[in-house]
């Protein structure tokens, strides 16, 4: 019983590792919670820490996809905007917790993170309690989920779940091709496309 274990763990890890907007990794924790009858609080715990670990490897190799893919100016863009974040730590704190805890896939929080080059330490605290939190939440329903399963199936392409995907995507679009110094610094919202090398 001890394998079902470190499937979740592989699973969160890979859900959380990938570089663009995925499904939120207690998809997979849920899974393997209904199908194998595993214990919930197990699964929480070892689920986090998969998605925990996932999300610090996303910020390590994130500068490096950063620095092959997008433009020195989109670069320095989004890594001034990391420095107006770390000016007020408890802001960006309570916004990178609030932003855990919503049922949205936080990659670009982390993609944010890794090309700001954020130290992890400013960001993994607040990640692990918003996702403890939330997923905690999630597992526990899952019990009805599991219960329900016809219409967790076909809730898969809910209005909430495509509306979360596009969200996610609307996130992602505004971080690479919003100019955010010229945001924060003239209030002018300006879209530039020309970030790819």
């Amino acid at each position: 019983m001890w394998w079902q274990y470190i499937l979740v763990f592989l699973g969160a890890l890979l859900f959380d590792i990938v570089p663009f907007p995925f499904p939120p990794a207690f998809t997979i924790m849920m899974f393997f919670q209904i199908i194998y009858g595993l214990n919930v609080w197990t699964v929480i715990l070892i689920g986090v820490a998969g998605s925990v670990l996932g999300r610090y490897i996303l910020l390590l190799y994130a500068p490096l996809l950063a620095t092959k893919y997008l433009k020195e100016s989109k670069n320095n863009d989004i890594q001034f905007l990391g420095a107006k974040m770390k000016e007020n730590k408890w802001k960006g704190q309570a916004i990178i917790l609030a932003y855990s805890l919503l049922p949205i896939p936080t990659t670009p929080l982390f993609l944010w993170g890794g090309i700001s080059r954020l130290k992890p330490i400013y960001i993994i605290p607040a990640f692990i309690i918003g996702k403890f939190t939330s997923d905690t939440v999630a597992l526990h329903l899952g019990k009805y989920a599991s219960e329900n399963i016809e219409g967790l199936i076909e809730n898969t392409y809910s209005w909430q779940s495509v509306a979360s995907l596009v969200l996610s995507f609307l996130l992602l679009f505004c971080l690479l091709f919003i100019d955010w110094r010229k945001l924060i610094q003239t209030k002018k919202l300006v879209i530039n496309y020309k970030i790819w090398k």
